[in-house]
């Protein structure tokens, strides 16, 4: 397998520096299919090529547990295209080979950091399953022109048409680091398979190489069912993770669905779900908790977040779905957790509207974009479940703020923001309910914005922290700006 990458900028050889390269030697580097060869064809002021040369162990492959499958005797093991095909192989080596590139990092030259490029990509034996379209819909969007050659599946027959085939040129001027996030991700796509066994840890590959730019691809969909072997499970928690990192509603995904648009062009340099976990933490560490109820966790973002600092000493996830809850195992990857980490963690089917004295007496309830998904009618239980029984030191409380969608395009009709909320609150709605709760079970409550706030229509997330009033403390209600 063959790629190259040319750089026409001034002083073209900096090329080296973002690589990590130096185009005056040749390296190679020890892979579990084979050896990949770095070496730079030219290198001048005006153009400089670096080439990576995968050489695939065949015979390794079909003996290697993880890449040879079951049946030793299958005849698709040793025939087949995979040790000369552009594939998961090549986007493999270029992730273990261009690691400090992909992340956009120059220690030695830090300027280079981020400065687009004008760049030729070339890559010989692509399979592509989908043809030229395919190839054009996965690329043009990126920024890259395409242009591609194939030749017939055999020159005796026309009638079986072109090879699979083709000989791969990508132009554009993007960062070296975007262009060879691109080939990491797509590659696979375009070969439609992986020569290894997808496991929940290809999320988390494909939201990091991919949530700069795969959340509003317009073949999103597509890239990531094939990227994830077609796996229904990791195709839904990545889809949800990029619909998170893209800062937009999470609206229904049919074919007529286009995801909605803020209005500001500039999107806020950290994305709308990190500042609220962020905005979450906080609370509970001004709140002094240290064991910590996550009720209504889904998959797992705010316990992992928890999990990750040693302050919270007793974290419990609680989901109504015992399907969420495995998905939250498998991205917090239990089984590979430290001892003394997963001691902390326990996971736990209940329902927050029900009376559950596993969750009584903790240091802090968190009910994270939750109160939402219940129906108006439930509310009153969930109050008693968390306030009345449960009753902690503290509650921290967010929810979308329904007068905030009016800056997004496509709820300005009065939609909400995801096809399960029942109701969306506007701020005072939010604070009658606040208010309500301190009134009947003894809180105090401090309102907190969360996310880039509108002079007229808020923040588009709002934050409440619920404190318990104890004896001597006088019940009441105070504001952030």
């Amino acid at each position: 397998m063959f790629l190259t990458v040319t750089s026409t900028a001034p002083d073209a050889t900096d090329l080296g520096y973002l690589l990590h390269k130096h185009p005056d030697r040749v390296q190679t580097f020890e892979l579990p299919v084979g050896l990949a060869h770095v070496f730079y064809p030219e290198a001048t002021a005006q153009r400089c090529t670096v080439a990576l040369l995968l050489e695939v162990d065949p015979i390794g492959l079909v003996r290697h547990k993880r890449f040879g499958g079951g049946d030793a005797f299958a005849l698709a093991q040793y025939v087949n295209d995979r040790p000369y095909a552009a594939s998961s192989m090549l986007a493999v080596a270029l992730g273990r080979v261009f690691s400090t590139a992909l992340k956009g990092r120059c220690k030695a030259r830090p300027d280079l950091e981020g400065r687009a490029l004008p760049l030729t990509v070339r890559i010989p034996g692509t399979p592509v399953h989908g043809g030229s379209q395919l190839l054009r819909r996965l690329f043009e969007p990126l920024g890259w022109t395409v242009a591609e050659t194939s030749e017939p599946l055999d020159p005796e027959v026309p009638a079986w048409g072109d090879s699979p085939y083709r000989d791969v040129t990508l132009t554009g001027t993007l960062t070296l680091a975007d262009a060879l996030g691109h080939l990491y991700v797509l590659l696979p796509v375009l070969d439609g398979a992986k020569h290894y066994w997808v496991s929940s840890d290809e999320v988390d590959k494909l939201v990091r190489s991919g949530g700069s730019w795969l959340a509003g691809h317009p073949e999103r969909d597509l890239i990531t069912r094939r990227y994830l072997a077609h796996q229904r499970r990791f195709v839904e928690d990545a889809t949800a993770r990029l619909n998170e990192l893209d800062d937009q509603p999470d609206l229904d995904s049919g074919p007529e669905s286009t995801p909605a648009q803020a209005v500001p062009a500039v999107e806020p340099a950290v994305p709308l779900l990190v500042r609220r976990r962020e905005a979450v933490l906080q609370a509970l560490r001004d709140a002094g908790a240290h064991r910590v109820v996550d009720l209504g966790c889904g998959d797992g973002k705010l316990l992992r977040a928890l999990l990750q600092d040693p302050g919270f000493t007793e974290v419990v996830g609680v989901d109504v779905s015992a399907t969420e809850l495995s998905r939250a195992a498998d991205r917090l990857n239990l089984d590979r957790l430290p001892d003394s980490v997963r001691a902390r963690l326990r996971l736990r089917q209940s329902s927050v509207t029900y009376r559950d004295p596993a969750v009584a007496g903790y240091d802090a309830v968190v009910l994270m974009e939750v109160v939402e998904h219940v129906d108006p009618d439930r509310m009153p239980s969930l109050e008693r479940a968390v306030f009345g029984h449960a009753r902690p030191r503290a509650c921290v409380v967010t929810t979308p703020n329904r007068e905030y969608n009016a800056l997004y395009e496509n709820l300005r009709d009065g939609g909400m923001r995801h096809p399960d909320h029942r109701f969306e609150w506007t701020r005072a709605e939010f604070a009658t309910w606040v208010d309500g709760v301190c009134a009947a079970y003894g809180y105090r409550a401090e309102f907190r914005p969360v996310g880039d706030v509108d002079a007229d229509r808020g923040s588009p997330t709002q934050l409440a922290l619920l404190t318990l009033v104890t004896p001597g403390d006088a019940a009441g209600r105070g504001e952030v700006a």
